[in-house]
């Protein structure tokens, strides 16, 4: 089959990140004694400067990891919560019937920082310095502007000279936009990370000097200085100019921590996600619903069958209707019987040869779902009068923000999993004193109340971040992940069934064409959605798209090239060979290694 690249293939180290600095940094760690965590949090802090519109400092990130010492996948939580004021009644009280998309009301306490600095202080062997000091010098001499990047700036540009001049002062040139090429530097960031290292390198100790940046993240000048600039109106989605909900204690309240993934078994395979507050569990939901129904002609010299796709496309429908239903922070979410085989055949028994464009959540153990009443007044999708904001990932696959992802694994066979994303350039104005921008992942919560999803101070929005790691009797066998929103579990399903079912290595799996369904609410406002629309890269072919309309699904032909931007390592246990791919769509995901 043909492949835009090889995949690499080696035994010292393997990384795969959506952009090449990224990849560039994590390898340059591996090569000076680092591992993959070392390695790992070194490109995410890269990312942040190479990617502005895609993560940021002030971001989220999940992480899915397992170390070389006892192989047992762990989840580092990474997502910061929603601010004490942030209440249902606060927004009803602006008039809101949604948490609007941009501004300071839908951001949540960072998580990023925090994050990979427990990371690194728990299982890295660096410091701080060595592994920060790259995307310092990034910040100060600059990354080259990507033509993806130079658009989301072209396309907010008016916003920020009109209404976010802290922003129009960082990101554009003589009032524009970059050029595509241009160096694009933030001296103000490196500073903030410089200030960091004087208050970290006062204390000796590595792991002291860790914990005493993240201290003065989280209890010192950052947290003040964010409080305060939150305090200040700003324009945002709704029109108007609206001061934030977080504080400098919300910010002191809240760390990363630990938790146990989610493990679903499928034969000699173990597929690793975080819990019910991610949307993480669709993936195995899908994979659970195809049990029993794909066969040795799905896959056709490398390429899907218009009945396979059809067969996914359903269970996806399926599986993200009972996210609507069941998933978030708010509530407990029945994982164990959403996942059972009982169920899946319960609900397996729904699909039929015919595209279905009902939202149909299921009641596993006998529970009654209940959907929110914004998507049940608005069967036919939620008209964009009536909510405000842009979704990150829209109905026809363009992005106008999006997320990243690091995949590393060493030679000893430590093996990381991460999606950073959050604090885009566009989310809201740029702290001047900082250099970066507040996130706003408190719009995926929804203010009807009673949800599992649910608006509430100290919960953790529904996330569409979604790491993925595969286990092979019992060992990390391969970790992945894509940029994508709505789209993160639809998209690594693709990757997933190329590999497994269409028998295809890890370059050409991810080149293989890819699709989604749009049938269900968007996570980001106004929550629009499109009953029927199927969304799929034409090189499926003009024969499989004509039969999937005949099917009755919308088909929206993307173009051969666009959907997703997955990046894979891979480990095998008894000969220690490292394998790695990344997609060429986006043009600047690469892999390396040797």
């Amino acid at each position: 089959m043909f492949t835009t690249r090889p995949e690499l293939v080696g035994t010292h180290g393997m990384v795969a990140t959506t952009h090449w600095l990224g990849s560039a940094t994590a390898m340059a760690v591996l090569e000076s004694g680092g591992n993959a965590f070392d390695a790992a949090v070194a490109a995410g802090f890269v990312l942040q400067v190479a990617e502005p519109h895609l993560n940021g400092p002030a971001g989220q990130v999940p992480v899915l990891f397992a170390t070389a010492a006892d192989r047992v996948p762990r989840v580092l939580d990474g997502q910061g919560v929603t601010p004490a004021a942030a209440t249902a009644e606060r927004f009803a009280a602006l008039g809101l019937r949604i948490v609007p998309g941009t501004g300071l009301l839908p951001a949540t306490v960072p998580g990023a920082w925090d994050a990979w600095l427990l990371l690194l202080r728990d299982h890295g062997t660096k410091t701080l310095r060595e592994v920060l000091h790259f995307a310092i010098s990034y910040a100060e001499r600059g990354v080259p502007v990507t033509p993806r990047l130079a658009k989301v700036v072209d396309t907010v540009a008016d916003t920020f000279r009109r209404h976010w001049p802290t922003s129009a002062e960082q990101w554009l040139s003589g009032g524009r936009a970059p050029a595509v090429g241009a160096l694009l530097r933030n001296p103000v960031l490196a500073g903030t990370w410089r200030q960091l290292l004087v208050v970290a390198e006062a204390v000796p100790g590595r792991e002291a000097q860790i914990d005493a940046a993240r201290r003065a993240w989280s209890q010192g000048f950052v947290a003040e200085e964010i409080a305060a600039f939150a305090r200040q109106p700003r324009h945002d989605d709704t029109g108007r100019a609206n001061a934030g909900l977080l504080t400098a204690d919300d910010i002191a309240s809240w760390q990363a921590r630990y938790e146990e993934p989610l493990v679903t078994e499928f034969g000699d395979v173990g597929l690793v996600k975080c819990g019910g507050w991610t949307q993480g569990p669709v993936l195995a939901q899908q994979l659970r619903l195809l049990e029993g129904l794909l066969d040795d002609e799905s896959y056709v010299d490398g390429k899907p069958s218009a009945r396979l796709v059809h067969l996914v496309v359903e269970s996806a429908k399926l599986a993200f209707a009972d996210r609507e239903a069941w998933y978030g922070d708010s509530g407990d979410v029945p994982l164990d019987d959403l996942l059972s085989r009982e169920y899946a055949r319960s609900r397996r028994a729904l699909i039929t040869d015919e595209a279905n464009g009902e939202l149909r959540p299921g009641a596993p153990g006998g529970r009654t779902p209940r959907l929110p009443r914004l998507v049940t007044d608005h069967p036919d999708g939620i008209p964009r009068g009536a909510a405000t904001g842009e979704p990150i990932v829209l109905p026809s696959g363009a992005t106008r923000g999006d997320t990243v992802h690091i995949s590393v694994v060493d030679a000893a066979g430590n093996m990381v999993a991460a999606t950073p994303s959050g604090g885009w350039l566009q989310s809201s104005p740029l702290i001047p004193s900082l250099g970066f921008s507040l996130d706003s992942r408190a719009q995926m919560c929804w203010l009807e109340q009673g949800l599992p999803n649910s608006l509430r101070p100290g919960v953790r929005p529904r996330t569409t971040l979604s790491p993925t790691m595969v286990l092979r009797d019992g060992e990390p066998s391969l970790a992945f992940g894509t940029p994508g929103g709505d789209q993160q579990d639809q998209w690594q399903l693709c990757f997933w069934l190329a590999h497994t079912v269409g028998g295809l290595n890890l370059q050409e799996a991810v080149d293989s064409p890819t699709w989604h369904s749009a049938s269900f609410p968007s996570s980001f406002a106004p929550r629009a959605w499109s009953p029927n629309e199927l969304v799929a890269e034409s090189r499926l072919g003009a024969d499989v798209l004509g039969e999937l309309r005949e099917r009755g699904h919308r088909v929206v032909d993307a173009g051969p090239w666009s959907l997703g931007g997955l990046s894979a390592v891979a480990r095998d246990r008894a000969t220690g060979v490292l394998r790695a791919a990344a997609s060429p769509r986006a043009m600047h995901a690469y892999a390396a290694g040797r």
